[in-house]
């Protein structure tokens, strides 16, 4: 039984036993919610989201792209692969470098 995290988002069909996954195990979701894309799916239950967004720089009345990569937690019940859009979850540090977990795959 997969239980409701708060976000509004599809529940997986697939049960996993994954301590880390907020859906099956006991990992709380709280704070930022970003979409993104999936640029690399390689390291083990680890994905990296890309972020593309415009800042605005005053001097020159313009915005410049900017984009950033965050590393996320990918619960086996998800699955997230390369080129997928995701919407991930700020949780608590998992590792040095990971604070986010994938909640919901948005397009393949």
């Amino acid at each position: 039984m997969a239980r409701d995290i708060g976000l509004g988002v599809m529940q997986p069909e697939q049960a996993c036993s994954d301590a880390h996954c907020p859906f099956h195990g006991s990992l709380p979701v709280r704070g930022q919610v970003i979409t993104g894309k999936v640029v690399s799916d390689r390291m083990m239950g680890t994905v990296v989201v890309e972020r593309n967004y415009l800042h605005f720089v005053r001097k020159y009345n313009r915005y410049e792209k900017r984009s950033s990569r965050i590393h996320a937690h990918n619960p086996p019940c998800i699955q997230a692969k390369t080129g997928d859009t995701v919407k991930i979850a700020e949780c608590r540090p998992l590792s040095k470098t990971t604070s986010f977990v994938v909640v919901e795959v948005q397009q393949s």
